[in-house]
């Protein structure tokens, strides 16, 4: 981002700050834990102020990132986590969208949300994961078909395995999954960017990706369902093996 426009302001929302920051004092971090309503709006009303103080013009680009997914059968690890989820992966998004909406309705802009490739089957080991990445999926669609002619677009990203610390948040150990399948997370930003770029509604990240995708999608969910089960137990076993 900081490529393309080198006097980009960014706001980021989340618990700690950014480990990466090549954008110097223009990265402005206002500490919020996202599966908190009452922070979300606290932290949406700072936002909103320093932008009108401090960036008064332009278009603002929300995008929400912020998620994380658990394995094993439902409710593990427990039910407050998988709750803490929803709250997370759904909720905040739909609330820190709604609440900077009319924003960016004024000034222009774009809300690109991450959902998954689990989006478009049901997960068995990862249910209620790939059930809120659904949710962001089907729900980034209507929201773009509704913002027709507003100035403001919705894209949903869909990647697959990626090299962040998604894995270790999931209890799974590092540096067993299959690395030949992930990608890096610049290629998966690279990959929205143009896909943002060309007025698109959603992107599925790399070619395999795609690929898994498009067989998925029309086949019976209950097949689709047992299938992927049997992919997800077996790759759950090669991840936490010593």
């Amino acid at each position: 981002m900081a490529k393309l426009k080198p006097d980009l302001v960014v706001c980021n929302l989340s618990r700690r700050n950014p480990a990466i920051n090549n954008l110097g004092q223009r990265l402005n971090h206002f500490a919020c834990d996202l599966s908190r309503p009452a922070e979300v709006e606290r932290a949406a009303r700072e936002v909103g102020e320093f932008l009108q103080r401090a960036v008064p013009t332009g278009q603002v680009l929300l995008i929400n990132n912020s998620g994380f997914g658990t394995m094993g059968a439902f409710p593990e690890p427990d039910l407050a986590k998988q709750v803490e989820m929803i709250d997370l992966n759904v909720r905040a998004v739909v609330q820190l969208t709604g609440l900077l909406l009319p924003l960016l309705r004024t000034r222009g802009g774009a809300i690109v949300s991450v959902a998954s490739t689990a989006a478009f089957q049901p997960t068995p080991s990862m249910a209620t994961y790939g059930a809120t990445k659904a949710f962001v999926l089907h729900w980034s669609h209507a929201l773009n078909y509704e913002l027709r002619g507003s100035g403001v677009r919705a894209i949903a990203v869909c990647p697959g395995t990626t090299r962040t610390e998604f894995f270790k948040t999931a209890g799974l150990k590092e540096g067993n999954r299959a690395d030949a399948l992930a990608m890096t997370a610049e290629e998966v930003v690279l990959a929205s960017l143009r896909a943002l770029g060309a007025g698109r509604s959603q992107i599925v990240t790399g070619w395999k990706n795609k690929l898994a995708s498009f067989v998925a999608s029309p086949v019976p969910k209950a097949f689709a369902t047992r299938v992927c089960g049997l992919v997800l137990a077996s790759y759950r076993r090669m991840q936490t093996k010593s």
